[in-house]
């Protein structure tokens, strides 16, 4: 029987080269062919390039890939990784950009501008940013996330989320942001002018904090560019990629996005390509 099976192979392969136009060797040749080691080190480097963007949750572009490659001892070039990527098809998830043209509006007399785009701190806990941003689920409709990011670490170190847009929301993230900092006197806290930050709650409680109230000029979201580009980075990476059925359910994702993903796994270039957590750690290390 296996005479008879290994002639009707023969058959099938004769007929089948036949019908391709190429010679039987060529078939029997690619049969019996051993990939090479430089086959097999591409092979590799392409598993371990698809392993960083699914890791990623596909979040990843080719220069965090390779960075995050050299970090684990893989040294590659960035050059290489996008042909690997392009090769397997891969492409991080993308967001059309939009170009705000400002208009040269001006803070009010009594709401100063300290800040003044200055995003560069010495240290953590000197200089935060707070900002509020639209979430659309299906049950409630639109919900509201307040966050509070740290200029030096780049972490969201305080937020609140809730279905509606108060003074309440806003006091909230930066309570949560002030919960692990035992003097919070003379931070700045940089906000824009909505009716939430200029409440006279909110500045109660910077007041009773000690914090040191910056503002954007009207019409100029780059004065508050940090905190707008974390919640241009959360849209892109979770929230657009995702239908929620109702409140709880972008709570959850929300949670993890900023508790598991955001602050402790992805890579920030504005801070050499740490985590905002590695940041707040090293930070803390050297003022010890």
């Amino acid at each position: 029987m296996t005479f008879i099976k290994a002639n009707l192979n023969d058959y099938t392969v004769s007929q089948l080269c036949s019908a391709l136009k190429f010679p039987r060797s060529t078939y029997y040749k690619a049969l019996v062919c051993v990939p090479s080691n430089r086959q097999k080190k591409y092979e590799t480097f392409s598993k371990q390039v698809k392993q960083i963007y699914d890791e990623s949750k596909q979040r990843y572009g080719a220069v965090k890939i390779c960075r995050s490659l050299n970090d684990n001892g893989i040294v590659c070039s960035l050059k290489r990784v996008q042909r690997h990527m392009a090769a397997q098809g891969l492409r991080s998830v993308v967001v059309k950009k939009y170009n705000h043209h400002a208009n040269q509006g001006t803070v009010p007399a009594d709401k100063e501008n300290i800040l003044k785009r200055d995003f560069q701190a010495e240290t953590i806990n000197r200089k935060w940013c707070t900002d509020i941003t639209y979430i659309h689920v299906l049950k409630e409709g639109w919900t509201y996330l307040a966050s509070v990011i740290d200029l030096c670490s780049r972490k969201i170190i305080g937020y609140a989320y809730g279905t509606t847009m108060t003074a309440e929301l806003a006091v909230q993230a930066v309570k949560n942001a002030c919960l692990n900092v035992k003097d919070t006197k003379g931070i700045i806290l940089h906000s824009d002018l909505g009716s939430q930050y200029t409440s006279q709650m909110f500045e109660d409680y910077l007041s009773k904090r000690g914090l040191v109230h910056s503002f954007s000029r009207k019409g100029n979201p780059y004065d508050n560019a940090c905190i707008e580009s974390f919640h241009s980075v959360l849209k892109k990476e979770e929230v657009y990629l995702h239908i929620y059925q109702d409140f709880k359910e972008a709570r959850r994702a929300i949670f993890e996005y900023i508790e598991s993903w955001y602050n402790r796994k992805r890579i920030h270039s504005a801070i050499d390509y740490m985590t905002p957590q590695q940041k707040e750690d090293e930070e803390l290390k050297r003022v010890a």
